[in-house]
């Protein structure tokens, strides 16, 4: 049994030396001329605005990437009235605003994340969203969730790349 164990596993360790071996050659085989590989470099970040009184940026730019922070209704500092499509209409007018502030334009969202106090609002949500921003939609996701701040029904934060 044991002639027959060695009669069969001798060739096949000798084709997984071989294997090995031509592997290893060309993991270590250094091209010849190294300048045409591509080099990272990694942007630093820009912060950009103030949150006026409150700790956090308008947005942060990252090579050409625009991260936004989030937007509730707000208008000459005070929530709009006229509930949540009024307020996702001025959160999405905000995000318009920074977009242009920041030299982006919608076309170039390509993130956003809805926050909702209550989830029966969604449909009335979306009408204005679909109304506000352009085909192709940028990928979304939606949350709900117990408070926002200043007593806001939504707020949207969104992520542009030029």
């Amino acid at each position: 049994m044991s002639k027959l164990i060695h009669t069969l596993t001798a060739p096949l360790s000798k084709l997984l030396l071989a294997c090995a071996l031509g592997l290893s050659m060309t993991a270590t085989a250094a091209p010849a001329n190294t300048s045409q590989h591509a080099t990272l470099s990694k942007s630093s970040p820009v912060f950009l605005g103030e949150g006026g009184s409150y700790p956090f940026s308008e947005a942060v730019r990252v090579g050409d990437t625009l991260y936004m922070s989030g937007q509730i209704g707000f208008k000459d500092g005070k929530l709009v009235k006229g509930g949540v499509k009024a307020e996702t209409k001025q959160a999405l007018d905000n995000i318009h605003a920074t977009l242009l502030k920041y030299g982006y334009q919608k076309s170039d969202v390509v993130k956003c994340m809805a926050m909702l106090t209550d989830m029966d609002d969604f449909a009335d949500f979306n009408d204005v969203y679909k109304a506000t921003m352009a085909k192709p939609y940028p990928v979304r996701s939606a949350f709900g969730v117990s408070e926002l701040a200043a007593g806001a029904s939504v707020e949207v934060e969104c992520i542009a790349v030029k």
